[in-house]
């Protein structure tokens, strides 16, 4: 291959740079800027890198673009999240005098719609890539030198910069038997067959999430969390109207419980359980595995390369994605902090924008977090837990949805919006909502955030009525002592 002094330091080459350096390599493939990984941050960088002038090769080892995201993650569960809602939307208006009757459930069908949903996204990913003139290479890539991956089918690939964007995997329980009974969350888009009973491990998001579809499809879903709590780190208020919704349609949910040993056997999986209020052990038709994920940085022999990669398979990086190897760069899950689509495609656009030449950095104030669940959970900023421990002085104003009559004319009153204010400055700091579309509400308070908006900046902007972001409005004006849907009066 050409010596790594034939990379010079200039970021942006010339045409005439690019051709001279694929003529002095003996590499399969060269690329200005070669991007490993094609999910949310990859082609989010490919893409950005491309209108900024780059040639770019675009490495996935799958066959198809997107990632887990995409394909078997994001999307495809937000797809069955959709026909569970439906499913108990239509199954809530019984109480008001519209009956349905009992769905007839194919989950054949019902995957193969999935299905669509994602190849639409991966199509459109493809065609964007042949239109930015972005190469795509299939192969699992490992790192050979600072300027040179090599592929699982023997090609080369030389480049001037790398971006690393390989993600991260579902982790498995050490010892567990080799059944196709017991799945990780990909396992679980699968469907087919509905199981009758199932048992998920791991009272995180991802977990919870495909407990609320197969509950709507008609499982009996029990949940297991090692430590005391669902969703760990969050404000325990959050958690009060999940659990008042969900208790009563899942078996079980054992807290501070752990599993101990599974069994495969020809009733089922046998679980055994070690808890003060757990059973000793269970039978279930299935068992997600759902106990978090693992950053894939060590699984691309980036220490070949220079590049500093911990335990964890995290690669530490500045707020310009910046490894410690110069010309080298990661983003979104590997990358450290929150693993979030939104997270990585932000730090995409800085990487391919300093590549380029630009003076850009990542400083986000604020990202946004969600639980897709029944009822969904939002949150962005500071939390409640997090202002304690820190000793952070705030005023918090609380808005029940009972007191919104968009949420009472959907039936869902059970949920809230919540937001933390600096005493001193009024400024919001961070904010919290439970309900229907919480996920699409939380984006006002990320945006009052990083812009340092204080309760008058939204209290006084015309929020439309009635819907359910006037309690955002509502919350502002409770700090502000103008609120007049409740009574809530201002101490002064």
């Amino acid at each position: 291959m050409a010596g790594e002094e034939s990379f010079d330091d200039t970021l942006v080459m010339t045409p005439a740079e690019i051709e001279a350096a694929v003529t002095d390599s003996d590499a399969t493939h060269f690329g200005q800027l070669v991007v490993l990984g094609s999910g949310p941050g990859g082609y989010t960088a490919a893409f950005r890198a491309a209108d900024l002038g780059l040639d770019v090769v675009l490495v996935e080892r799958w066959p198809v673009l997107g990632g887990v995201c995409l394909n078997v993650g994001c999307i495809p569960s937000k797809a069955l999240l959709h026909a569970a809602k439906v499913i108990d939307d239509a199954a809530a208006m019984a109480d008001h005098g519209v009956t349905f009757g009992t769905p007839k459930i194919d989950g054949e069908k019902l995957r193969d719609w999935k299905n669509e949903v994602v190849g639409k996204l991966t199509g459109g990913l493809a065609m964007m890539a042949k239109q930015r003139k972005v190469r795509v290479v299939e192969g699992e890539a490992k790192f050979v030198s600072p300027h040179r991956l090599q592929l699982d089918n023997g090609d080369t690939i030389d480049f001037k910069n790398c971006i690393i964007a390989a993600g991260s995997e579902a982790m498995m329980l050490p010892g567990l038997p080799e059944d196709p009974r017991i799945v990780d969350s990909t396992g679980a888009l699968e469907l087919t067959p509905i199981p009758k009973k199932m048992l998920v491990v791991g009272g995180g998001i991802i977990g919870l999430e495909m407990a609320c579809v197969y509950n709507a499809l008609g499982t009996e879903v029990s949940v297991v969390e090692l430590t005391d709590t669902l969703m760990p780190g969050t404000d325990p208020d959050l958690l009060r109207p999940f659990m008042k919704f969900i208790k009563p349609r899942y078996e079980a949910i054992m807290v501070s419980t752990k599993v101990t040993g599974m069994r495969a056997t020809v009733p089922g999986i046998e679980v055994s359980f070690e808890g003060d209020k757990a059973p000793s052990v269970g039978v279930y038709d299935r068992v997600l595995v759902a106990v978090g994920r693992r950053a894939n940085g060590g699984m691309l022999d980036a220490n070949t390369a220079g590049v500093n990669v911990d335990q964890r398979g995290i690669i530490a990086v500045d707020k310009q994605m910046r490894t410690n190897v110069p010309h080298i760069f990661a983003i979104g899950d590997l990358a450290g902090g929150p693993m979030l689509a939104h997270k990585a495609t932000h730090e995409a656009k800085v990487a391919a924008e300093v590549i380029a030449g630009e003076k850009s950095y990542f400083d986000a104030r604020a990202i946004p977090s969600v639980a897709y669940t029944d009822p969904e959970i939002a949150w962005v900023g500071l939390t409640e837990l997090e202002a304690k421990a820190e000793g952070i002085d705030y005023e918090k104003a609380k808005i029940p949805w009972a007191a919104s009559g968009r949420a009472i004319s959907l039936g869902r009153p059970e949920g809230f919006t919540k937001l933390l204010f600096d005493k001193k400055t009024n400024r919001v700091l961070g904010g919290a909502i439970v309900g229907p579309s919480a996920g699409d509400l939380i984006s006002e308070i990320c945006l009052a955030v990083e812009m340092g908006a204080d309760a008058s900046d939204i209290g006084l902007t015309i929020h439309p009525h009635p819907t359910l972001s006037e309690t955002i409005a509502f919350a502002s004006e409770a700090i502000e002592g103008t609120l007049t849907d409740l009574y809530m009066p201002k101490k002064r």
